[in-house]
Parts: C-alpha cells; sequence; structure tokens
C-alpha cells in the first residue's frame, strides 16, 4: 500500500527548486568565478608592481622574500576562504529549503490522510454500533426458543385472550336467548393472533388469509384489526410502510410491564423505530390531519387493551413474534410520534 507521506516527501524534493540554482551550483559556482577573477587581477597588479618598481634598492635578504611572499599569496588565500564560505552558506541554504519544503508536504499529506481516514473511522463506528443492535434483535428473537415446534405446536391451540367465564350448572341450563354470542364463541389462538396482526403477505397466503378471518370473528380482535387496516392505509398515503421499518427490539418483559401500565424511561425502548423521514411525516400529519390523529389514537387504544390481555396468556416467544408484526411496527411508530413511551 502506498504512503500518501512518502509520496509528498518525493513529490517535494523532486518539484522543489530555487531560484538562481543551476548546473553551475553542483560545479563552478558564481562566488568561484569571482574568487578567479579577483585573483586573476590580484596578481596582475602584483606583477605590474613588481615590473615598474625600482630594483635598486635591493630584496632586502631572507626575510624580505618571506615578506614578499607572504603579500602576494595571503590575499589569494583570504578570496578563496571567502569563496569557499560563501559556496557553503548557499548549500547550507539550500538544504534548509530542501527541508522546508519537505516538512511542508509532510503537513499537507498528514491533513489530507486526515481527512480521509476521519469519515473512514466514523463510518466504521456506525458499522460497529449497528452491528450490536443486529446481535441484541438477534438475542431477543431467540429468546424462550428452547421451546423450539412444541412451543408452536402450543400457540396453535392456547387462546390469545383469556375465556370470559361460563355459567355452570343450573346456570348453564338457564340461559336466555340474550346471552352474548362471544360467550360461547371459540376464542381465538395464540397463532392465529399474531399472524392476522402481521395480515396476509399477498393473495396466495392463504395460513394468513384463513388466521385473519378467524381473528375478523372474534369481536375484540375485529376491532383492533379494523384499527390498524384504517391506520396502515392512511400511513400508506405518505409511503409509510411497515416492511421498510427496522426498529429496535424491545425485550418482552418491556412488552410486558407495558402491559400492565408502567409508562415512562423503562418502557421507552418500545419506541424503537429509528427511520427520521417515517418520524417527520407521521408527526406533521398527526398535527395537522384531524382524521388521521383520531384514527391513530384509536387505533392505540385498541392495540393497548389487546395487549393487555394477550400477555395474560402469551410466552415471551409470543411476545417477541408479536412485535415484529406490522400492526405492532405501527404501534412503536405511531406511539413514539405521539408519546405514548414518554
Amino acid at each position: 500500500m502506498t504512503n500518501p507521506v512518502q509520496e509528498s516527501q518525493d513529490k517535494g524534493r523532486q518539484d522543489f527548486s530555487l531560484p538562481g540554482q543551476t548546473d553551475a551550483a553542483r560545479g563552478i559556482a558564481t562566488g568561484d568565478l569571482i574568487a578567479i577573477g579577483v585573483g586573476l587581477l590580484w596578481l596582475a597588479m602584483v606583477g605590474l608592481f613588481f615590473a615598474f618598481a625600482d630594483r635598486s634598492s635591493g630584496g632586502g635578504g631572507g626575510l624580505g622574500m618571506v615578506m614578499v611572499l607572504v603579500a602576494i599569496f595571503l590575499p589569494l588565500a583570504l578570496i578563496w576562504v571567502a569563496a569557499i564560505t560563501s559556496r557553503s552558506a548557499r548549500a547550507m541554504r539550500l538544504e534548509a529549503a530542501r527541508l522546508q519544503a519537505s516538512v511542508d508536504a509532510m503537513r499537507q499529506a498528514l491533513a489530507t490522510q486526515g481527512a480521509v481516514t476521519r469519515p473512514s473511522v466514523e463510518r466504521r463506528l456506525d458499522e460497529i454500533a449497528t452491528a450490536a443492535k443486529q446481535a441484541e434483535s438477534a438475542i431477543v428473537s431467540f429468546t424462550s426458543r428452547r421451546e423450539g415446534d412444541m412451543a408452536h405446536a402450543k400457540a396453535a391451540l392456547r387462546a390469545a385472550v383469556p375465556s370470559p367465564s361460563l355459567p355452570s350448572g343450573d346456570e348453564q341450563q338457564a340461559l336466555a336467548l340474550g346471552t352474548p354470542s362471544e360467550a360461547l364463541a371459540i376464542p381465538i389462538s395464540v397463532a392465529d393472533f399474531i399472524l392476522a396482526l402481521n395480515f396476509p403477505d399477498s393473495q396466495d397466503d392463504r395460513e394468513g388469509i384463513n388466521a385473519l378471518r378467524r381473528a375478523l370473528d372474534d369481536r375484540a380482535t375485529a376491532k383492533l384489526i379494523r384499527a390498524a387496516q384504517d391506520t396502515l392505509t392512511l400511513l400508506g398515503q405518505d409511503g409509510i410502510y411497515m416492511d421498510d421499518l427496522r426498529p429496535d427490539r424491545a425485550r418482552p418483559e418491556i412488552w410486558r410491564r407495558f402491559a400492565h401500565g408502567e409508562r415512562g424511561k423503562t418502557i421507552a425502548a418500545l419506541g424503537g423505530v429509528r427511520d427520521r423521514s417515517s418520524l417527520a411525516l407521521s408527526a406533521g400529519r398527526m398535527r395537522q390531519d384531524t382524521i388521521f390523529r383520531d384514527a391513530s389514537h384509536h387505533f392505540l387504544r385498541q392495540f393497548d387493551r389487546a395487549l393487555t390481555d394477550f400477555e395474560k396468556n402469551a410466552s415471551d416467544q409470543d411476545i417477541a413474534a408479536l412485535a415484529d408484526t406490522r400492526t405492532a411496527r405501527a404501534f412503536m411508530l405511531l406511539g413514539r410520534v405521539s408519546g405514548t413511551f414518554d
């Protein structure tokens, strides 16, 4: 994998150039040419001096010869020392400029890399949070799965709501013609109750259609079914469909607390719908559309009553299955919008 910082350093070294830096900087620089020119000029002046000087005064012996040589070559040495010093200073300035360019390139590369890395880190954190929610939902759905097929068979036979108490003994013989029909009707089973609240998936879903028919034969369940159907139809007018929602699942004991009348922060997990567009559309229509508001409140009351009766005979697995129905998702959405879980 290519390192962006290393690429920026190489690019900074390759692209960097200083005004006045030519091939002469690596060979004979301008300072060297000046030093050569000054040295030649000095030698020319010394030659002219000896050419026109008076030689009758004598050389002054050996000491005089040394002084003459020092006077000739010492300026030349100073000239070349100055040239070498100037060349070293120029090389240090070039190196400092290269280092500054490399530092700037590294700073820019780190800033770019940080801008790219931060979204990736945030995206990874979001994935971890989503995975945690999915794991929690899986744990909730796994609740009471030990019962397996046996629990499903029992749910098909167990009543969704407690049966009304029937008269016994002599009272049964004295039943008048005005006895309510629901007192003699067979209560709907838990399995049919859950299937009916989820509504049939299509016209070919015969099991769901049969469960819905049996639910409509039960007077109390029929009220909830019709209220849910009206609510789902109104939500569909705004493009809100329960199959598109993926709410956070609450544990069965939280549903039981709600059924027992508990309210507040302890049951806030029931408002697990997080879809912002659905929440915003539902809240706006709740404020502006009186028909939608009345239908929603009627539906919430019917679901509350049905849940209170259903919880008495339902297992944790039954409650988890109920919470995954389309009717329960509508309840979670509208309950959160109306503040039922606050």
